[in-house]
Protein backbone atom coordinates (compact mmCIF):
# COMPACT_ATOMS: atom_id res chain seq x y z
CA UNK A 1 0.00 0.00 0.00
CA UNK A 2 2.99 2.47 0.71
CA UNK A 3 4.57 1.73 -2.02
CA UNK A 4 1.37 2.93 -4.04
CA UNK A 5 0.84 6.30 -2.23
CA UNK A 6 4.79 6.44 -3.21
CA UNK A 7 3.73 6.53 -6.46
CA UNK A 8 0.89 8.60 -6.43
CA UNK A 9 2.61 11.32 -4.66
CA UNK A 10 5.85 11.63 -6.88
CA UNK A 11 3.14 11.31 -10.05
CA UNK A 12 1.52 14.71 -8.34
CA UNK A 13 4.63 15.99 -7.39
CA UNK A 14 5.69 15.87 -11.57
CA UNK A 15 2.56 17.32 -12.61
CA UNK A 16 3.04 20.40 -9.67
CA UNK A 17 4.26 22.52 -12.66
CA UNK A 18 2.95 26.15 -11.50
CA UNK A 19 -0.53 24.44 -10.40
CA UNK A 20 -1.20 22.25 -13.05
CA UNK A 21 -3.84 19.92 -13.41
CA UNK A 22 -4.20 16.93 -15.57
CA UNK A 23 -7.00 19.09 -17.51
CA UNK A 24 -4.38 21.33 -18.90
CA UNK A 25 -1.11 19.34 -19.41
CA UNK A 26 -0.48 18.31 -22.97
CA UNK A 27 2.72 16.00 -24.47
CA UNK A 28 5.13 17.08 -26.98
CA UNK A 29 4.56 15.08 -30.31
CA UNK A 30 7.24 17.18 -32.14
CA UNK A 31 9.80 19.37 -31.48
CA UNK A 32 12.20 21.76 -33.75
CA UNK A 33 13.23 25.54 -34.30
CA UNK A 34 11.78 26.39 -31.47
CA UNK A 35 8.27 25.62 -32.33
CA UNK A 36 6.92 22.52 -30.76
CA UNK A 37 3.61 20.81 -31.53
CA UNK A 38 1.44 19.46 -28.24
CA UNK A 39 -1.09 16.98 -28.24
CA UNK A 40 -3.99 18.03 -25.26
CA UNK A 41 -3.75 21.59 -23.07
CA UNK A 42 -7.76 21.90 -24.28
CA UNK A 43 -7.48 24.31 -21.64
CA UNK A 44 -5.01 26.65 -23.12
CA UNK A 45 -5.70 29.82 -23.85
CA UNK A 46 -4.28 32.05 -27.01
CA UNK A 47 -0.84 33.87 -25.90
CA UNK A 48 -0.61 31.81 -22.87
CA UNK A 49 2.31 31.09 -21.25
CA UNK A 50 3.11 26.88 -20.94
CA UNK A 51 6.07 25.58 -18.79
CA UNK A 52 8.26 23.13 -20.61
CA UNK A 53 10.61 20.83 -18.54
CA UNK A 54 13.84 22.34 -17.39
CA UNK A 55 11.97 25.97 -16.76
CA UNK A 56 11.57 26.55 -20.31
CA UNK A 57 8.39 28.87 -21.21
CA UNK A 58 6.63 28.98 -24.39
CA UNK A 59 3.68 30.45 -25.86
CA UNK A 60 0.79 28.99 -27.20
CA UNK A 61 -0.50 30.57 -30.60
CA UNK A 62 -2.27 27.92 -32.38
CA UNK A 63 -4.95 26.34 -30.78
CA UNK A 64 -6.19 23.55 -33.27
CA UNK A 65 -8.95 20.66 -31.99
CA UNK A 66 -6.28 18.69 -31.07
CA UNK A 67 -3.72 20.56 -31.03
CA UNK A 68 -1.61 23.28 -29.78
CA UNK A 69 1.30 25.07 -31.66
CA UNK A 70 3.75 26.78 -29.59
CA UNK A 71 6.83 28.99 -29.88
CA UNK A 72 9.67 28.57 -27.35
CA UNK A 73 11.26 31.50 -25.59
CA UNK A 74 13.93 29.36 -24.22
CA UNK A 75 16.63 26.54 -25.53
CA UNK A 76 14.41 24.85 -27.48
CA UNK A 77 17.76 21.23 -27.87
CA UNK A 78 16.59 20.85 -24.18
CA UNK A 79 13.03 19.91 -24.81
CA UNK A 80 11.72 16.31 -26.38
CA UNK A 81 9.36 14.36 -27.71
CA UNK A 82 7.30 13.10 -24.93
CA UNK A 83 8.05 16.04 -22.68
CA UNK A 84 4.93 17.02 -20.34
CA UNK A 85 3.53 20.61 -20.51
CA UNK A 86 1.90 22.91 -18.69
CA UNK A 87 -0.61 25.92 -18.82
CA UNK A 88 0.36 28.33 -16.67
CA UNK A 89 -2.79 30.81 -16.68
CA UNK A 90 -0.38 33.75 -17.30
CA UNK A 91 0.21 36.27 -19.88
CA UNK A 92 3.87 36.72 -20.78
CA UNK A 93 4.86 39.52 -19.41
CA UNK A 94 8.31 42.06 -19.03
CA UNK A 95 9.73 44.61 -16.54
CA UNK A 96 9.02 48.13 -17.03
CA UNK A 97 9.67 51.68 -15.20
CA UNK A 98 12.35 54.08 -15.26
CA UNK A 99 14.70 51.29 -13.27
CA UNK A 100 15.21 49.84 -17.18
CA UNK A 101 16.90 53.56 -17.76
CA UNK A 102 20.62 53.20 -19.26
CA UNK A 103 19.86 49.50 -19.71
CA UNK A 104 20.18 46.62 -22.45
CA UNK A 105 17.97 44.18 -22.21
CA UNK A 106 16.33 41.08 -23.82
CA UNK A 107 13.05 40.34 -25.13
CA UNK A 108 12.14 39.26 -21.73
CA UNK A 109 13.39 42.23 -20.01
CA UNK A 110 16.58 40.16 -18.90
CA UNK A 111 20.02 42.23 -18.43
CA UNK A 112 22.46 41.57 -21.05
CA UNK A 113 25.07 44.43 -19.84
CA UNK A 114 25.87 42.58 -16.88
CA UNK A 115 25.31 45.48 -14.54
CA UNK A 116 23.62 43.64 -12.23
CA UNK A 117 19.82 42.41 -11.71
CA UNK A 118 17.21 45.08 -12.94
CA UNK A 119 15.02 46.21 -9.45
CA UNK A 120 11.66 46.55 -10.98
CA UNK A 121 8.73 45.87 -9.46
CA UNK A 122 5.88 46.63 -12.23
CA UNK A 123 5.39 44.45 -14.90
CA UNK A 124 3.29 44.55 -18.24
CA UNK A 125 2.07 41.83 -20.33
CA UNK A 126 3.86 42.09 -23.90
CA UNK A 127 0.40 42.20 -25.71
CA UNK A 128 -1.66 45.06 -24.73
CA UNK A 129 -4.22 47.05 -25.97
CA UNK A 130 -4.36 49.68 -27.67
CA UNK A 131 -5.45 53.11 -26.42
CA UNK A 132 -9.29 53.53 -27.79
CA UNK A 133 -10.55 56.88 -29.57
CA UNK A 134 -12.15 58.65 -26.08
CA UNK A 135 -8.74 58.49 -24.93
CA UNK A 136 -6.36 60.42 -26.94
CA UNK A 137 -6.31 63.79 -28.27
CA UNK A 138 -4.88 65.75 -31.81
CA UNK A 139 -0.98 64.98 -32.11
CA UNK A 140 0.18 69.06 -31.09
CA UNK A 141 3.35 68.80 -29.22
CA UNK A 142 6.63 69.10 -31.59
CA UNK A 143 9.07 66.23 -31.09
CA UNK A 144 12.53 67.85 -32.90
CA UNK A 145 14.66 65.57 -34.40
CA UNK A 146 17.62 67.64 -34.56
CA UNK A 147 17.55 67.49 -38.32
CA UNK A 148 16.89 70.93 -40.38
CA UNK A 149 15.09 68.98 -43.12
CA UNK A 150 13.23 66.59 -40.95
CA UNK A 151 11.90 69.41 -38.54
CA UNK A 152 11.47 72.29 -41.31
CA UNK A 153 9.66 69.53 -43.71
CA UNK A 154 8.19 66.57 -42.19
CA UNK A 155 7.67 67.93 -38.69
CA UNK A 156 6.96 65.27 -36.20
CA UNK A 157 4.70 65.59 -32.76
CA UNK A 158 4.65 63.77 -29.80
CA UNK A 159 2.43 60.73 -30.53
CA UNK A 160 3.05 60.29 -33.87
CA UNK A 161 3.89 57.33 -35.78
CA UNK A 162 6.83 58.34 -38.59
CA UNK A 163 8.16 55.60 -40.91
CA UNK A 164 11.45 56.02 -42.01
CA UNK A 165 11.98 53.75 -45.23
CA UNK A 166 14.72 52.74 -47.60
CA UNK A 167 17.13 50.91 -49.24
CA UNK A 168 20.13 49.36 -46.74
CA UNK A 169 22.71 51.71 -45.74
CA UNK A 170 21.14 54.97 -46.64
CA UNK A 171 21.27 56.35 -43.14
CA UNK A 172 17.51 55.25 -41.84
CA UNK A 173 19.42 54.03 -38.03
CA UNK A 174 21.64 57.49 -37.97
CA UNK A 175 18.48 59.24 -38.24
CA UNK A 176 16.84 57.42 -35.53
CA UNK A 177 20.31 57.56 -33.30
CA UNK A 178 20.39 61.48 -33.90
CA UNK A 179 16.47 62.05 -32.64
CA UNK A 180 17.78 60.14 -29.42
CA UNK A 181 20.72 62.20 -29.09
CA UNK A 182 18.34 65.54 -29.98
CA UNK A 183 15.86 64.60 -26.76
CA UNK A 184 19.07 63.82 -24.58
CA UNK A 185 20.05 67.39 -25.09
CA UNK A 186 16.98 69.02 -24.81
CA UNK A 187 15.85 67.03 -21.57
CA UNK A 188 19.88 67.64 -19.55
CA UNK A 189 19.16 71.35 -21.59
CA UNK A 190 15.45 71.72 -19.79
CA UNK A 191 16.52 69.81 -16.37
CA UNK A 192 19.50 72.44 -15.98
CA UNK A 193 17.05 75.50 -16.50
CA UNK A 194 14.60 74.18 -13.66
CA UNK A 195 11.70 74.95 -15.29
CA UNK A 196 8.48 72.73 -13.21
CA UNK A 197 6.66 72.53 -16.59
CA UNK A 198 9.63 70.85 -18.66
CA UNK A 199 8.80 67.07 -19.76
CA UNK A 200 12.08 65.10 -20.51
CA UNK A 201 11.42 62.24 -23.61
CA UNK A 202 12.83 59.13 -22.79
CA UNK A 203 13.49 56.79 -25.75
CA UNK A 204 13.58 53.04 -26.28
CA UNK A 205 15.85 51.39 -29.12
CA UNK A 206 14.46 47.98 -30.40
CA UNK A 207 17.15 46.37 -32.24
CA UNK A 208 15.64 43.18 -34.19
CA UNK A 209 17.70 41.05 -36.65
CA UNK A 210 20.63 43.44 -36.12
CA UNK A 211 24.46 42.26 -35.68
CA UNK A 212 25.73 42.43 -32.52
CA UNK A 213 28.08 44.68 -33.47
CA UNK A 214 25.97 47.28 -34.70
CA UNK A 215 24.41 47.01 -31.69
CA UNK A 216 27.48 48.19 -29.76
CA UNK A 217 28.49 50.83 -31.82
CA UNK A 218 24.96 52.36 -31.50
CA UNK A 219 25.39 51.72 -27.25
CA UNK A 220 28.73 53.46 -27.64
CA UNK A 221 27.44 56.42 -29.29
CA UNK A 222 24.89 56.87 -26.87
CA UNK A 223 27.36 56.79 -24.10
CA UNK A 224 29.86 58.76 -26.00
CA UNK A 225 27.22 61.80 -25.63
CA UNK A 226 25.66 60.53 -22.41
CA UNK A 227 22.14 60.27 -24.13
CA UNK A 228 22.22 56.14 -22.50
CA UNK A 229 20.73 57.14 -19.74
CA UNK A 230 17.18 58.56 -20.76
CA UNK A 231 17.17 55.65 -22.86
CA UNK A 232 16.37 51.70 -22.83
CA UNK A 233 17.70 49.44 -25.08
CA UNK A 234 15.93 45.87 -25.89
CA UNK A 235 18.28 43.70 -28.39
CA UNK A 236 17.06 40.45 -30.25
CA UNK A 237 19.92 40.10 -32.22
CA UNK A 238 20.29 38.03 -35.54
CA UNK A 239 21.95 35.12 -33.79
CA UNK A 240 18.56 35.10 -31.42
CA UNK A 241 15.56 33.06 -32.38
CA UNK A 242 12.85 33.86 -34.49
CA UNK A 243 10.52 33.90 -31.39
CA UNK A 244 12.93 36.44 -29.48
CA UNK A 245 12.97 38.62 -32.33
CA UNK A 246 9.00 38.71 -32.52
CA UNK A 247 8.57 39.35 -28.53
CA UNK A 248 11.23 42.09 -29.15
CA UNK A 249 8.48 45.56 -30.28
CA UNK A 250 5.68 44.22 -28.61
CA UNK A 251 8.32 44.09 -25.34
CA UNK A 252 9.96 47.51 -26.22
CA UNK A 253 6.21 48.77 -26.17
CA UNK A 254 5.08 47.41 -23.39
CA UNK A 255 7.86 49.38 -21.32
CA UNK A 256 7.15 52.87 -23.54
CA UNK A 257 3.63 52.41 -22.73
CA UNK A 258 5.03 52.60 -18.82
CA UNK A 259 6.27 55.60 -19.29
CA UNK A 260 2.87 57.54 -21.23
CA UNK A 261 0.48 55.75 -18.84
CA UNK A 262 2.48 57.81 -16.05
CA UNK A 263 1.98 61.18 -17.75
CA UNK A 264 5.13 61.36 -19.16
CA UNK A 265 7.06 61.24 -22.98
CA UNK A 266 8.68 58.69 -24.82
CA UNK A 267 10.17 57.80 -28.56
CA UNK A 268 10.30 54.19 -29.72
CA UNK A 269 12.83 53.12 -32.51
CA UNK A 270 12.07 49.78 -34.04
CA UNK A 271 14.40 48.72 -36.27
CA UNK A 272 13.39 47.16 -38.24
CA UNK A 273 10.21 46.21 -38.84
CA UNK A 274 11.29 44.25 -41.93
CA UNK A 275 13.69 41.83 -40.07
CA UNK A 276 10.47 41.43 -37.48
CA UNK A 277 7.99 40.20 -40.84
CA UNK A 278 10.38 37.89 -41.65
CA UNK A 279 10.85 36.32 -38.29
CA UNK A 280 6.78 36.45 -37.85
CA UNK A 281 6.82 34.36 -41.44
CA UNK A 282 9.35 31.92 -40.29
CA UNK A 283 7.65 30.65 -37.03
CA UNK A 284 3.95 30.91 -38.81
CA UNK A 285 4.99 28.50 -41.68
CA UNK A 286 7.12 26.02 -39.38
CA UNK A 287 3.30 26.59 -36.81
CA UNK A 288 1.99 25.42 -40.36
CA UNK A 289 -0.44 28.48 -40.98
CA UNK A 290 -1.15 29.21 -44.33
CA UNK A 291 0.75 31.30 -46.65
CA UNK A 292 -0.37 34.21 -48.53
CA UNK A 293 1.79 37.53 -50.81
CA UNK A 294 5.18 37.16 -50.54
CA UNK A 295 4.41 33.55 -48.46
CA UNK A 296 3.70 36.29 -45.39
CA UNK A 297 0.88 34.64 -43.48
CA UNK A 298 -2.59 36.98 -43.97
CA UNK A 299 -2.11 38.48 -39.91
CA UNK A 300 1.22 39.82 -40.63
CA UNK A 301 -0.52 43.66 -42.00
CA UNK A 302 -2.66 42.80 -38.06
CA UNK A 303 0.73 42.52 -36.61
CA UNK A 304 2.36 45.35 -37.21
CA UNK A 305 -0.91 47.99 -36.94
CA UNK A 306 -1.56 46.52 -33.21
CA UNK A 307 1.78 46.84 -32.47
CA UNK A 308 1.79 50.65 -34.60
CA UNK A 309 -1.43 51.25 -32.52
CA UNK A 310 -0.02 51.19 -28.97
CA UNK A 311 1.35 54.98 -30.16
CA UNK A 312 -1.22 57.79 -28.91
CA UNK A 313 -0.90 60.95 -27.27
CA UNK A 314 -3.20 60.72 -24.11
CA UNK A 315 -5.60 62.98 -23.02
CA UNK A 316 -5.99 64.70 -19.90
CA UNK A 317 -8.34 62.44 -18.30
CA UNK A 318 -6.01 59.75 -19.17
CA UNK A 319 -2.50 61.34 -17.84
CA UNK A 320 -1.67 63.33 -20.70
CA UNK A 321 1.51 61.36 -21.66
CA UNK A 322 2.22 60.17 -25.04
CA UNK A 323 4.69 57.25 -26.88
CA UNK A 324 5.87 58.31 -30.19
CA UNK A 325 7.15 55.44 -32.79
CA UNK A 326 9.67 55.67 -35.29
CA UNK A 327 8.87 51.70 -37.12
CA UNK A 328 11.99 51.18 -39.52
CA UNK A 329 11.08 49.48 -43.13
CA UNK A 330 14.34 48.18 -45.36
CA UNK A 331 13.34 48.36 -49.14
CA UNK A 332 14.78 46.67 -51.80
CA UNK A 333 15.90 48.22 -54.41
CA UNK A 334 13.75 51.40 -53.41
CA UNK A 335 10.77 49.18 -54.59
CA UNK A 336 7.95 50.79 -51.92
CA UNK A 337 4.68 49.10 -53.52
CA UNK A 338 6.65 45.39 -52.05
CA UNK A 339 4.06 43.77 -49.24
CA UNK A 340 5.64 44.75 -45.91
CA UNK A 341 6.41 48.61 -47.07
CA UNK A 342 2.86 48.99 -48.23
CA UNK A 343 1.28 47.95 -45.18
CA UNK A 344 3.48 49.56 -42.98
CA UNK A 345 3.10 52.87 -44.95
CA UNK A 346 -0.59 52.65 -44.48
CA UNK A 347 -0.40 52.32 -40.71
CA UNK A 348 1.42 55.35 -39.97
CA UNK A 349 1.22 58.76 -39.72
CA UNK A 350 3.75 59.85 -42.70
CA UNK A 351 7.29 58.83 -43.84
CA UNK A 352 10.84 59.66 -44.29
CA UNK A 353 12.14 58.32 -47.46
CA UNK A 354 15.79 57.95 -47.84
CA UNK A 355 17.17 57.96 -51.56
CA UNK A 356 20.00 55.51 -52.05
CA UNK A 357 21.22 58.31 -55.00
CA UNK A 358 21.24 61.18 -53.02
CA UNK A 359 23.31 59.53 -50.75
CA UNK A 360 25.74 58.39 -53.02
CA UNK A 361 25.91 62.20 -54.06
CA UNK A 362 26.66 63.36 -50.84
CA UNK A 363 23.38 64.66 -49.62
CA UNK A 364 22.88 63.15 -46.18
CA UNK A 365 20.53 62.88 -44.63
CA UNK A 366 19.38 61.26 -48.26
CA UNK A 367 15.76 62.62 -47.53
CA UNK A 368 13.33 62.51 -50.81
CA UNK A 369 11.50 65.77 -50.58
CA UNK A 370 8.51 63.93 -53.13
CA UNK A 371 8.54 61.01 -51.37
CA UNK A 372 8.79 62.24 -47.46
CA UNK A 373 5.22 63.56 -45.64
CA UNK A 374 3.96 64.10 -42.18
CA UNK A 375 0.26 63.80 -41.96
CA UNK A 376 0.45 65.79 -38.58
CA UNK A 377 2.09 68.68 -40.66
CA UNK A 378 2.68 71.84 -39.19
CA UNK A 379 0.51 71.10 -36.25
CA UNK A 380 3.92 69.77 -34.85
CA UNK A 381 6.08 72.85 -35.45
CA UNK A 382 6.91 76.18 -33.25
CA UNK A 383 5.50 78.99 -34.28
CA UNK A 384 9.04 80.51 -34.91
CA UNK A 385 9.45 77.46 -37.44
CA UNK A 386 6.01 77.86 -39.27
CA UNK A 387 6.98 80.72 -39.97
CA UNK A 388 10.36 80.62 -41.95
CA UNK A 389 9.93 76.66 -42.90
CA UNK A 390 6.43 77.42 -44.63
CA UNK A 391 8.03 77.95 -48.54
CA UNK A 392 11.26 75.73 -47.85
CA UNK A 393 9.58 72.34 -49.09
CA UNK A 394 7.94 74.12 -52.05
CA UNK A 395 11.51 75.82 -53.08
CA UNK A 396 12.92 72.55 -52.49
CA UNK A 397 10.47 70.71 -54.90
CA UNK A 398 11.38 73.19 -57.44
CA UNK A 399 14.81 73.19 -57.83
CA UNK A 400 14.60 69.74 -57.76
CA UNK A 401 12.21 69.71 -60.55
CA UNK A 402 14.20 73.02 -63.21
CA UNK A 403 17.17 71.30 -62.14
CA UNK A 404 16.39 68.36 -64.17
CA UNK A 405 15.65 70.92 -67.02
CA UNK A 406 18.46 72.69 -66.55
CA UNK A 407 21.17 69.75 -67.15
CA UNK A 408 20.31 69.91 -70.78
CA UNK A 409 22.30 73.03 -71.00
CA UNK A 410 19.32 75.30 -72.30
CA UNK A 411 19.16 79.41 -71.20
CA UNK A 412 17.29 79.78 -68.44
CA UNK A 413 15.92 82.88 -67.79
CA UNK A 414 16.77 85.44 -64.85
CA UNK A 415 14.06 84.18 -62.47
CA UNK A 416 14.55 80.47 -63.15
CA UNK A 417 18.46 81.32 -62.46
CA UNK A 418 17.40 82.32 -58.84
CA UNK A 419 15.43 79.66 -58.13
CA UNK A 420 18.44 77.06 -59.33
CA UNK A 421 20.45 79.12 -56.50
CA UNK A 422 18.30 79.51 -53.85
CA UNK A 423 18.05 75.62 -54.08
CA UNK A 424 21.55 74.73 -54.44
CA UNK A 425 22.20 76.31 -51.20
CA UNK A 426 19.43 74.84 -49.05
CA UNK A 427 20.16 71.71 -50.28
CA UNK A 428 24.15 72.46 -48.65
CA UNK A 429 22.43 73.54 -45.78
CA UNK A 430 20.22 70.66 -45.41
CA UNK A 431 23.61 68.58 -45.32
CA UNK A 432 24.29 67.68 -41.85
CA UNK A 433 26.79 65.69 -40.14
CA UNK A 434 25.89 62.28 -38.32
CA UNK A 435 25.14 62.75 -34.90
CA UNK A 436 25.46 66.46 -34.61
CA UNK A 437 22.16 67.45 -33.87
CA UNK A 438 21.15 71.20 -34.71
CA UNK A 439 18.98 72.89 -31.45
CA UNK A 440 15.40 74.82 -32.84
CA UNK A 441 16.92 78.20 -32.28
CA UNK A 442 19.60 77.33 -34.67
CA UNK A 443 17.68 76.08 -37.29
CA UNK A 444 15.30 78.75 -37.35
CA UNK A 445 18.01 81.65 -37.51
CA UNK A 446 19.52 79.84 -40.47
CA UNK A 447 16.07 79.24 -42.42
CA UNK A 448 15.34 82.68 -41.66
CA UNK A 449 18.61 84.19 -43.27
CA UNK A 450 18.22 81.45 -46.47
CA UNK A 451 14.76 82.54 -47.08
CA UNK A 452 15.69 86.42 -46.90
CA UNK A 453 18.32 86.34 -49.09
CA UNK A 454 21.43 86.29 -46.73
CA UNK A 455 23.30 83.31 -48.32
CA UNK A 456 22.77 84.12 -52.02
CA UNK A 457 26.04 85.89 -52.43
CA UNK A 458 27.82 83.08 -50.60
CA UNK A 459 29.48 80.48 -52.79
CA UNK A 460 28.03 77.31 -52.35
CA UNK A 461 31.26 75.26 -51.68
CA UNK A 462 31.20 77.94 -48.57
CA UNK A 463 28.01 77.66 -47.26
CA UNK A 464 28.78 74.85 -44.20
CA UNK A 465 31.56 76.65 -43.35
CA UNK A 466 29.79 80.07 -43.16
CA UNK A 467 27.24 78.31 -41.44
CA UNK A 468 29.36 76.98 -38.56
CA UNK A 469 30.88 80.61 -37.84
CA UNK A 470 27.55 82.09 -38.23
CA UNK A 471 26.02 80.43 -35.25
CA UNK A 472 28.96 80.96 -33.64
CA UNK A 473 28.63 84.78 -34.03
CA UNK A 474 25.28 84.30 -32.80
CA UNK A 475 26.36 82.46 -29.92
CA UNK A 476 28.91 84.43 -28.70
CA UNK A 477 27.97 87.95 -29.56
CA UNK A 478 24.16 87.90 -30.10
CA UNK A 479 22.88 86.07 -27.14
CA UNK A 480 20.15 88.19 -26.44
CA UNK A 481 18.93 87.14 -30.16
CA UNK A 482 18.60 83.53 -28.87
CA UNK A 483 17.31 83.84 -25.40
CA UNK A 484 13.94 86.21 -27.31
CA UNK A 485 13.35 83.01 -29.65
CA UNK A 486 13.60 80.62 -26.92
CA UNK A 487 11.54 82.71 -25.21
CA UNK A 488 8.50 84.39 -27.76
CA UNK A 489 8.92 80.76 -29.25
CA UNK A 490 8.04 83.32 -32.67
CA UNK A 491 9.32 85.59 -34.90
CA UNK A 492 7.53 89.20 -34.11
CA UNK A 493 9.07 92.59 -35.37
CA UNK A 494 11.41 93.09 -32.59
CA UNK A 495 13.26 89.45 -32.89
CA UNK A 496 13.52 89.74 -37.20
CA UNK A 497 15.05 93.17 -36.95
CA UNK A 498 17.69 91.77 -34.15
CA UNK A 499 17.99 89.24 -36.65
CA UNK A 500 18.78 91.45 -39.78
CA UNK A 501 21.11 93.62 -37.51
CA UNK A 502 23.06 90.36 -36.34
CA UNK A 503 23.45 88.93 -39.91
CA UNK A 504 24.23 92.19 -41.80
CA UNK A 505 27.05 93.05 -38.87
CA UNK A 506 28.67 89.37 -39.63
CA UNK A 507 28.52 89.66 -43.53
CA UNK A 508 30.63 92.91 -43.01
CA UNK A 509 32.68 91.11 -40.56
CA UNK A 510 32.96 87.58 -43.39
CA UNK A 511 34.12 89.08 -46.00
Amino acid sequence: MSNILQELESKIESLKVSNCTRANVGVVQEIGDSVARIEGLSRARLNEMLEFPGGIFGLALNLEETHVGAILLGDYTQVREGDEVCCTGRLLQVPVGEALLGRVVNALGEPLDGKGPISSKEFYPVERLAPGIIQRQSVSQPLQTGIMSIDAMTPIGRGQRQLIIGDRSTGKTTIAIDTILNQAAINQAGIDSGDPNFRPVYSIYVAIGQKNANVARVIDVLEAKNALRYTIIVCASASDSATTQYIAPFAGASMGEWFMENGKDALIIFDDLSKHAVAYRQMSLLLKRPSGREAYPGDVFYLHSRLLERAARLNEKAGNGSLTAFPIIETQAGDVSAYIPTNVISITDGQIYLETDLFYQGIRPAISVGLSVSRVGSAAQVKAMKQVAGKIKGDLAQYRELAAFAQFGSELDSKTREQLNRGQRIVELFKQPQHSPISIGHQVILLWAIKNGFFDSIEVERIRDYTTKLLEFIDYRKTQVVAKLSEKKALDSDVEAELKQALEEFSTISR
